[in-house]
């Protein structure tokens, strides 16, 4: 929603002010010179004379009033905006030249703007030749940090995150403790790692923990960087399918064990026994007892080792090298590896996913490839996958008769020398507990060669592999100060911030309105971090108006299904985390997060982007959202103003632009600018929209 303040500006004040004296001074003079004409009784010229000296001084005062507006005090505004401008960017654009009585500064003023952009330049010069070759190494450096796939971790000796990867944004997705700046403890239990992190070595020797994170286990190399202001470090590795495997089927199979050998040595002493009592008649009835002992010694020894086979395959499916694979991606791999004029493959039906070791199965399918081209003597296949029970059939199909057993088998054992230690195929498909065999289909024209492998529970095509964030790493964190420092007295530059907006079904929060968007992004270490954002739609339990949703184009089909405010408020608490946050007319918006009975506190210290613009140009007007992106050069991308996440980044922005001026003006601590602000509040504030 549009927020606007109802405090009267200065000019205004002025204006009104010079307004009232030009209508007293008139009308006193108009009853003064009634007065006096009275008394007088003149006549003609002295008549009209007398008129015009008494309304001179009201006219006077008009004029001149006037005349300072256009001469002086409008263009003592025009400059105000033109060097808040210079002051937040001397890049901004100059739509107010000096003009009237000020006219003359312009060549003075343009000089003052020349030489700040010519000092940027010579500066930025100067630097270049040492950046350049930094530039292209710190390139290089993101580019291998983000295509790594094992995630890492770089935090300072206050265990906030200086650096992330993409593999540990994958690794901790959803998660809201990810972030820069953010502390370590609020992505995994610092009390796992407090000990390991204290006796580090400065050397940069790694130290192995474990660390449990929510329902997983991780496995987290510890190493102090050296040379460095003891920065660490963290290399993750998500365990909990090989503890689930060394605790689960491998036990059990550890377990069997011994019951097998009991088995296998009771049947060998019965057999023993009963050799040597064979020929003996007397001894039939003990013959009888020992050939039961067998029997049943033999049927428990084949379930034990039916319920192993089973084992075997759980251990199969959950082996670290069997991961899911989404099928049209098998496909692709596969036909990238074949040669233009090689067997083709045509992938028909629904995809799907299964489990397998990918590269061990791409090399058993290109073995294959040759045998079904010289047997079924054709150039294109088709392939296909079919779900069975706990079993993904990955079936490759021709027009023919199926392939014999002998070829199955010559293929079978058949080396793969593409794969560590060359294993034949038949090792590989006992890897995914897997045959092969060849059927033909009930149309009597097409054969196919199946391939069982282990299903998995995922379902749904896999997402689009997100981009990198732009910024995952800023190393000028640490050098912020500690986190446990006294946040009032910290600079604003340093101060995390959290901008945010809301959406609401209309103004009258005190009268039922509610929130039906959150949107908020973050700002480390006067940084806007453009992926760092929160962006909820939220249901408000009752229809919105249209008058509404001509404004922020909200509708009731864009909130079904989305959570409700009870449920929305929780996650941009945990969103928020110890960070300022901050608003344009932050009254009304924390007014939106706070109903009654919301449960969720949000007491850390708010700034308040209108206060703060009031403060510093009190005599300007319009200190609404689009009046201060005009003033300080900011644009709304399209279709993003009345959105809660583009009018926060907007303010965020915005934000930006004040912190030059503030401390222009001295304001350099969060204590400062929260004192100012509140010499610019009104009461009516907190109930503009």
């Amino acid at each position: 929603m549009a927020k606007r303040g109802s405090r009267l500006p200065r000019r205004q004040r002025l204006i009104g002010l010079w307004l009232l004296l030009s209508g007293i001074s008139i009308f006193g003079g108009a009853v003064f010179a009634l007065w006096l004409d009275s008394l007088a009784g003149l006549e003609g010229t002295a008549r009209l004379l007398l008129w015009l000296g008494c309304f001179s001084g009201g006219g006077t005062i008009f004029l001149v009033g006037l005349l300072l507006e256009r001469q002086l005090f409008t263009p003592l505004r025009h400059l105000q905006v033109q060097l808040a401008r210079l002051v937040a960017n001397p890049d901004a654009r100059q739509d107010y030249p000096p003009e009237g009585w000020l006219r003359g500064l312009g060549p003075d003023l343009m000089r003052v703007r020349e030489a700040w952009r010519a000092d940027r330049e010579r500066l930025a010069t100067a630097h270049a030749e040492g950046a350049r070759s930094a530039a292209r190494i710190r390139q290089e450096l993101e580019t291998l940090l983000q295509v790594l796939d094992t995630p890492l971790l770089l935090c300072d000796h206050h265990r906030r995150v200086l650096l992330f990867n993409q593999a540990a944004e994958t690794l901790f997705e959803g998660h809201p403790g990810l972030g820069l700046g953010k502390r370590l403890d609020a992505l995994i239990p610092i009390a796992s790692l407090e000990d390991a992190l204290g006796q580090l070595p400065d050397d940069g020797a790694p130290r192995e923990i474990l660390v449990p994170c929510d329902e997983r286990w991780l496995h987290v190399v510890l190493r102090r960087v050296p040379d460095s202001n003891h920065e660490t470090l963290l290399t993750l590795t998500d365990t909990t399918a090989a503890w689930t495997s060394e605790m689960g089927a491998r036990a059990d199979i550890a377990e069997l064990l011994p019951v097998l050998r009991r088995h296998s040595a009771s049947l060998t002493s019965a057999a023993d026994a009963l050799m040597g009592v064979r020929d003996d008649a007397a001894t039939g009835e003990l013959g009888k007892r020992l050939e039961a002992v067998i029997d049943e010694e033999s049927r428990a020894l084949a379930a034990q080792l039916e319920r192993m086979g089973r084992l075997m395959e759980d251990m199969h499916r959950e082996g670290e090298r069997l991961v899911p694979l989404w099928s049209n991606d098998l496909w692709a791999a596969l036909e990238e590896r074949q040669d233009s004029a090689s067997l083709r493959i045509t992938p028909i039906g629904m995809p799907a996913w299964l489990k397998g070791d990918a590269p061990a199965l791409l090399a058993l399918l290109d073995s294959l490839l040759p045998h079904l081209a010289t047997h079924a003597g054709q150039a294109e296949l088709e392939g296909e996958v079919c779900l069975g029970n706990r079993r993904v059939y990955l079936d490759l199909i021709w027009r023919g008769r199926p392939l014999g057993e002998k070829g199955l088998d010559e293929w079978r054992a058949e080396r793969l020398d593409a794969l560590p230690l060359a294993p034949r195929v038949g090792d590989v498909l006992r890897q995914h507990t897997s045959d092969a065999w060849s059927i033909a289909d009930q149309d009597g024209e097409h054969a196919r060669l199946r391939l069982p492998l282990p299903a998995t529970e995922r379902v749904g095509a896999p997402r689009p592999r997100t981009p990198p964030r732009p910024e995952f790493h800023d190393f000028g964190i640490a050098d912020m100060p500690p986190p446990d420092s006294e946040l009032a007295a910290r600079p604003l530059k340093t101060l995390e911030v959290v901008a945010f907006d809301t959406e609401t079904t209309g103004l009258e929060l005190r009268r039922g309105d509610t929130v039906v968007s959150i949107g908020a992004c973050r700002i480390v270490n006067a940084r806007l971090l453009a992926s760092d954002t929160f962006d909820l739609r939220v249901d408000p339990e009752r229809p919105i108006p249209p008058a509404s949703t001509a404004i922020h184009g909200i509708t009731d089909d864009d909130v079904a299904g989305a959570p409700p405010l009870n449920v929305a408020l929780p996650r941009f608490r945990d969103y928020i985390g110890e960070a300022v946050i901050l608003a344009h007319n932050a009254a009304f918006d924390l007014l939106a997060i706070q109903p009654p009975g919301g449960g969720i506190a949000f007491d850390m210290p708010v700034l308040d982007t209108l206060l703060l613009s009031r403060a510093l140009d009190d005599s300007l007007d319009g200190h609404d959202l689009d009046s201060l992106a005009d003033r300080y050069d900011l644009s709304f991308p399209p279709g993003t103003r009345h959105t809660a996440l583009g009018d926060a980044r907007v303010t965020a922005e915005l934000w930006l632009s004040l912190l030059p001026r503030l401390e222009a003006r001295g304001i350099e601590t969060l204590e400062q600018a929260l004192a100012l602000q509140a010499s610019a509040f009104d009461r009516e504030d907190a109930f503009a929209s």
